[in-house]
């Protein structure tokens, strides 16, 4: 503390009323201060009495924080970006797929599940510079600007960052927390997860059943950001420096630039600087103060870490509002890992997952947890029956779940050590099979999942019998079996090491062929093979003894027989209620719901927002982005709204345009009008 403090022993003396000799005797540790002194001690130092007695590590104070810049290497080499972050597409869908297994790969107890929140904020006017005040923006804002060359990739979407927040005078933050994790433990330079996570580049140190093998998924985060910024919050599983909670860093990640004649590397880190490293930033221990500030509070006292992406778009350019990228969200969210937020009577889910947007602090779209079975109903059904152990031998119902074993054979390591034993492991994969209804838009899939459930593809099968049940299949490997034997392990490893950087397959890889004797890629391809006979050998087992009063499926196509429609009153979707507030922006934000008379099909409906005038004919404005789905309806690919079939009441959500407006939103009032889409009669 006195080489942070820049200050001697004599003048440390003086302070505390003691000899220089004593404070030299305490410093070199050949005595301790007596009790009655460290009042006083603490007060000279600045820190607070609790940190003295603990000797544990102090909160810094916000005026001790620095960017410090990583000086570019004499040599003259020069490097146009993070190549980590261009192995993935730099989109929603892909961040918070790599999130969210990273979080369940740190899952801490076994009984909980890993809990995982996405918070979008949008800061505008005076939140947003009290925002940039405490993040240091006058420090960094020419070194972006520098780095912002056009002609390169990284440097294109740094002109674009800046372009966009001076235009528009907004920033987008995205929050991601998880809980029931092990937090960014170890020192800062040496081995342990926060150097990994914060100081280097293609260091996984992962094994087992954890999802990532590259140390690309983390990239995912920063690719996220218009800057290549991003802070974090951590609190620890294991106590460092005598603390746990609010140990907080930054990282900036730029191509080479040049600023005030002197050369820069790109990257940069946000925090104290180290006493004892030149040019250096190490960690700090936060105050609630500064975490607020940086938007980075945390709501638990549980561990995990808090990942904060600052400028976070979407660079698909698929979802630009607030409300879009929360749809994004949810829908990576749900689609990949639907399976780990399903829980049976005996387990429960490995991960609960939350999405909500805000505006200057005002909700946007309420934080709610995502529902699995309203995304994979059919192959949620099927995992939980797993689960549960309801699996059946014969289809005797449409909710029916049969099992059946798949044999993987796993090759030998080239170190010559394998789990389960010496020579070939043998795992029993399991196959679950369904069936599904005839409005399934992608029937007749198989999805494969190991240790985490995140689904790590989705194909159709082929060569089906004819006539046979529309279905929906889940392959369980590994982990994902609930069994943790040594075969389990194995089969791990082996197809961890067949997932390429996406995780999006099994597949032959560099690691494969670098890690298993020859041979790896042909059990691949027996496993997958054998899980598609499984499914047919199921399906024809099962064809004659279905649906016997129906018949099989492609005759029911082919003799319909439709009975003469009943006569019902006529009626039309109506707005039974519209909730909303302007905002501080100057649109509209609206909730609306609609009541729906009985009716066979679905109703799709093109939802009008209109000014209220006095006289003449309602003036219609556009809506910003797209509409939002809240209960019972969906968006279609023309952005209209479908409902549930049989569904009697749906909500959705809308913002309108600013600049469709006649008047200041303040000044009207404002219909919603539920016309039939044209599409309805496709």
């Amino acid at each position: 503390m006195l080489r942070r403090r820049d200050m001697s022993q004599k003048d440390f003396a003086a302070l505390v009323g003691v000899t220089p000799a004593a404070v030299n005797a305490w410093v070199n540790g050949r005595s301790e201060p007596r009790y009655e002194k460290i009042e006083a001690l603490a007060s000279a130092l600045g820190v607070t009495v609790a940190d003295a007695i603990s000797r544990r590590q102090p909160a810094a104070d916000r005026s001790e924080l620095e960017w410090l810049f990583q000086r570019a290497p004499e040599d003259g080499s020069r490097s146009g970006g993070n190549v980590a972050a261009y192995a993935f597409a730099a989109n929603l869908d892909v961040l918070a797929r790599e999130a969210t297994q990273n979080s369940l790969d740190e899952r801490l107890l076994d009984d909980r599940p890993v809990e995982v929140r996405f918070l979008l904020h949008e800061l505008t006017g005076r939140r947003l510079q009290d925002f940039l005040s405490a993040l240091r923006w006058d420090s960094l804002e020419g070194h972006v600007r520098q780095a912002a060359n056009p002609g390169q990739k990284a440097g294109r979407v740094l002109v674009d960052g800046l372009n966009e927040l001076k235009r528009t005078e907004r920033l987008v933050l995205l929050r991601i927390d998880d809980y029931n994790a092990s937090g960014l433990t170890g020192p800062d330079y040496e081995d342990g997860r926060f150097a990994r996570v914060i100081r280097r580049t293609l260091d996984s140190d992962k094994a087992g059943g954890q999802g990532g093998s590259y140390g690309l998924g983390k990239a995912a985060l920063w690719g996220a950001s218009r800057f290549g910024l991003v802070l974090v919050n951590s609190t620890l599983s294991e106590p460092r420096e005598g603390r746990a909670q609010g140990r907080m860093a930054g990282r900036l990640d730029l191509p080479w630039h040049r600023l005030d004649d002197l050369d820069f590397a790109g990257p940069a880190w946000f925090g104290e600087p180290d006493q004892d490293r030149a040019n250096t930033a190490r960690s700090w221990w936060s105050d609630a103060a500064t975490a607020e500030s940086l938007y980075l509070q945390r709501d638990d006292p549980a561990p995990g870490t808090s990942f904060l992406v600052v400028g976070a778009y979407d660079g698909s350019g698929s979802a630009e509002s607030l409300e879009e990228m929360d749809a994004q969200l949810r829908k990576s969210v749900g689609s990949n890992f639907w399976a780990s937020m399903v829980g049976g009577e005996r387990t429960g889910p490995i991960l609960r997952a939350l999405v909500g947007a805000r505006r200057d602090g005002r909700p946007v779209t309420v934080e709610s947890e995502i529902d699995p079975h309203e995304y994979e109903p059919v192959r949620a059904r099927a995992v939980q029956a797993f689960l549960d152990g309801r699996t059946v031998e014969a289809l005797t119902s449409r909710d029916d779940v049969l099992q059946a074993p798949i044999p993987l054979k796993i090759p030998e390591l080239k170190s010559g050590v394998q789990a389960g034993g010496g020579g070939h492991v043998s795992h029993e994969a399991v196959l679950l099979l369904t069936p599904t209804d005839e409005q399934d838009p992608k029937p007749d899939q198989l999805t494969y999942m190991r240790s985490s459930r995140m689904s790590v593809r989705n194909r159709r099968v082929g060569d089906l019998p004819l006539g046979h049940r529309r279905f929906q299949a889940v392959l369980l490997a590994g982990l994902a079996t609930g069994r943790a034997d040594p075969a389990a392990v194995a089969a791990e490893q082996f197809l961890r090491a067949a997932e390429p950087p996406e995780h999006n397959d099994w597949t032959n890889t560099e690691d494969l062929t670098a890690t298993y004797v020859r041979g790896a890629r042909q059990s691949l391809l027996n496993f997958k093979k054998a899980a598609d006979q499984a499914i047919r050998d199921l399906l024809r087992g099962q064809e004659d003894d279905s649906d016997i009063d129906e018949g099989p499926q492609v005759l029911r196509d082919l003799l319909v027989l439709s009975a003469p429609r009943k006569a019902r009153a006529q009626g039309y979707p109506t707005v039974q209620a519209v909730d909303g507030h302007v905002s501080d922006s100057g649109a509209w934000q609206l909730r609306v719901t609609v009541k729906l008379p009985e009716r066979a099909e679905s109703w799709v409906l093109a939802p009008v927002a209109r000014f209220v005038v006095r006289s003449g004919s309602n003036i219609a404005v556009r809506w910003a982005g797209t509409l939002v789905p809240e209960r019972d309806c969906e968006l279609t690919r023309e952005g209209n709204l479908r409902f549930r079939q049989g569904a009697r009441r749906g909500v959705f959500r809308g913002v309108t345009d600013m600049t469709s407006h006649p008047v200041k939103a303040l000044m009207s009032c404002v219909e919603v009008d539920v016309p039939r889409a044209e599409e309805q009669d496709r």
